[in-house]
C-alpha cells in the first residue's frame, strides 16, 4: 500500500480488508528500510502508532482517517517528546504534555500517528539543509533539494512513506517543497487551522496546512482539522463548511480564472512557464492580472520575517549563539537588530496590497502562478541564475509565495502532470475564507490529468 492515497487506506480499513495493524506495521518496515536514502524523518514513534492502531482494530477509535499513517513536521508537539524545530538547542527541551491540537484531531479521526520530520532549523528556509540533522533529499532525484522548510514533509509523501503529513508554512514551506517534490498542498487561509503546540517563527505570517498525494486526500484531511480550538489560544477565526462531501459539486463550479504575470513571472525558467502555461489551458485562464505591489510585498515580507524572528530567538541568539545552523543564525542576528520602525512599516504596507489583490478578486475567482521559480536545484547549490544574474537559492526560492503569504490567502499548490521529470508546481490562489474555491479548481485540473502526482521514477 506504499503509494494508496488516504482515501484508499481508509475504505480498506473502515471494510475489514485490511487491519490498521498490517498497515502501520508495513509503514514503519518502509520506513526504516527506504528513509536512509531521503532523511524525511528526525522521529520513528513505532510503539505509539502500534498501540493507536490496535485501538482502531478494537473498535476504540473510529473516524474517517481510521487506519491511516501520517508524521509531522518536528515543531508540531508529539506528547512526550522534545519539540526541536529542526535545532540543536531544543534537543532537550521539556517534552510537552500534549499533542498540538491538529495532531489529536487526526489522531481522534483515528489517523495513526508515526513520527516526526525534517526541516529547516526553526522553519527558516526554503531548502532543508539541515545542519545537525542532514539534508532531505527529493524521492524524485535524491541528489536534488525537496524545498522547504517542510522538505521531509513533503518528502515523505512524494517516497511513499505515509500518505499524509503536516508542515507549516509562513514564506512558503508548504508550497515549495509540494511543488519541488511533486505533491499537494495546502496552505489556508492565515488563522483558519489552529497553531496550537507548533513552535512559532513568525507570529504575523504562520500557516499550518496538510501534504497529501491528492485533492481529495487534502479535501479530508482538511475537514478534520478544521474547529475552534478548545484551549482558547490560536482560536480558528472562522470555520468552513466541510469540503469531502461537495467535492463533485465543487469541480462542476463556473470558475473566473487569471493568471498573475509582472513579478509572479519574472526569472521563471521556461519549464516552468511552460507548466503554468498547461494549468492556464486548462482552466481556460486568458488574462493576465498586474499586481504592481507585489515586490514591496516580498520585502515586507523579508521584514516581517526578520524581525519577528530575531525578537523571538533573541535570548538564544545571546546565550547559544554557536549552536544555530550558521545560515539560520546570521539571519536571525541581522533581523534582531532591525529598529521596530521597520517592522511597524511592513505591518502598515499589508492594507495597500491588500486592496489590490481584493480589487483583482472581483474579477477573478482564483489567482495561478508558480510555486517557485525553478525545478528542484542541486543540494548543497548555493546560488541560481535568474534572468542571467546568480541570486542566492536560500533566499530567492519564495519569490512568488511570500506576497500571497504578507496578506494570510489561502493556497493550494498543486504538482503539474510531469511524469519523468522533475516535478513543477503551481499555486491556485483564492480569496480569503474561500478555500472551497481553491480546491474546485485543482479537481478539475486532476480530473483532467493536468495535476498529478507521481510515484518517483523506478518508485523506491
Amino acid at each position: 500500500m506504499s503509494f494508496c492515497s488516504v482515501v484508499e487506506i481508509a475504505g480498506e480499513v473502515r471494510a475489514g480488508r485490511v487491519t490498521a495493524r498490517s498497515v502501520t506495521e508495513a509503514t514503519l518496515s518502509r520506513i526504516a528500510r527506504l528513509d536512509g536514502a531521503i532523511n524525511a524523518f528526525t522521529a520513528v514513534t513505532a510503539e505509539r502508532a502500534l498501540a493507536q492502531a490496535d485501538a482502531v482494530d478494537a473498535g476504540q477509535v473510529t473516524g474517517p482517517l481510521a487506519g491511516v499513517p501520517f508524521a509531522v513536521k518536528n515543531l508540531f508537539d508529539i506528547e512526550g517528546r522534545s519539540t526541536i524545530a529542526g535545532s540543536r538547542i531544543r534537543r532537550n527541551a521539556a517534552p510537552p504534555s500534549h499533542d498540538a491540537t491538529l495532531v489529536q484531531r487526526l489522531t481522534a479521526a483515528g489517523a495513526i500517528l508515526v513520527g516526526a520530520l525534517n526541516m529547516d532549523e526553526f522553519a527558516y528556509g526554503f531548502v532543508t539543509e539541515n545542519a545537525h540533522d542532514g539534508p532531505v533529499h527529493n524521492p524524485h532525484d535524491p541528489t536534488r533539494i525537496a524545498g522547504g522548510s517542510s522538505g521531509g514533509s513533503a518528502a515523505a509523501v512524494a517516497a511513499g512513506l505515509v500518505p499524509l503529513t503536516l508542515g507549516s508554512d509562513t514564506n512558503g514551506s508548504i508550497r515549495i517543497p509540494a511543488g519541488l517534490c511533486g505533491v499537494f498542498g495546502l496552505k489556508p487561509t492565515y488563522g483558519r487551522l489552529s497553531r496550537q503546540g507548533v513552535f512559532p517563527f513568525v507570529e504575523s505570517l504562520d500557516h499550518v496546512g496538510p501534504f497529501a498525494r491528492s485533492v481529495e486526500d487534502l479535501a479530508l484531511a482538511y475537514d478534520v482539522m478544521q474547529g475552534a480550538d478548545p484551549t482558547g489560544d490560536h482560536i480558528c477565526v472562522r470555520e468552513a463548511e466541510p469540503l469531502s462531501a461537495r467535492l463533485d459539486a465543487l469541480a462542476e463550479q463556473p470558475l473566473r480564472v487569471g493568471v498573475l504575470g509582472g513579478w509572479f513571472q519574472q526569472g521563471a525558467f521556461p519549464e516552468v512557464l511552460d507548466a503554468l502555461g498547461r494549468v492556464a489551458v486548462a482552466l481556460k485562464a486568458d488574462d493576465l492580472v498586474q499586481l504592481p505591489g507585489a515586490a514591496a510585498a516580498r520585502a515586507a515580507a523579508f521584514s516581517l520575517t526578520a524581525f519577528e524572528g530575531g525578537q523571538l530567538h533573541h535570548d538564544d541568539l545571546a546565550g547559544r549563539a554557536m549552536d544555530y545552523d550558521p545560515a539560520v543564525r546570521d539571519r536571525l542576528l541581522a533581523g534582531a537588530l532591525l529598529p521596530e520602525g521597520v517592522h511597524r512599516a511592513a505591518q502598515r504596507y499589508r492594507t495597500v496590497f491588500r486592496d489590490q489583490v481584493r480589487e483583482a478578486f472581483q474579477r477573478y475567482d482564483i489567482l495561478l502562478a508558480p510555486a517557485s521559480v525553478c525545478p528542484a536545484p542541486p543540494i548543497g547549490q548555493a546560488t541560481m541564475e535568474v534572468d542571467g544574474v546568480p541570486v542566492s537559492v536560500r533566499k530567492n526560492l519564495g519569490a512568488y509565495t511570500q506576497p500571497i503569504s504578507y496578506i494570510g490567502l489561502p493556497v493550494l499548490a498543486a504538482p503539474v502532470n510531469r511524469p519523468g521529470q522533475l516535478p513543477i508546481g503551481v499555486q491556485i490562489i483564492a480569496p480569503a475564507w474561500r478555500e472551497d474555491l481553491a480546491f474546485a479548481a485543482a479537481l478539475r485540473l486532476q480530473r483532467e490529468g493536468v495535476v498529478a502526482a507521481h510515484a518517483p521514477k523506478g518508485a523506491l
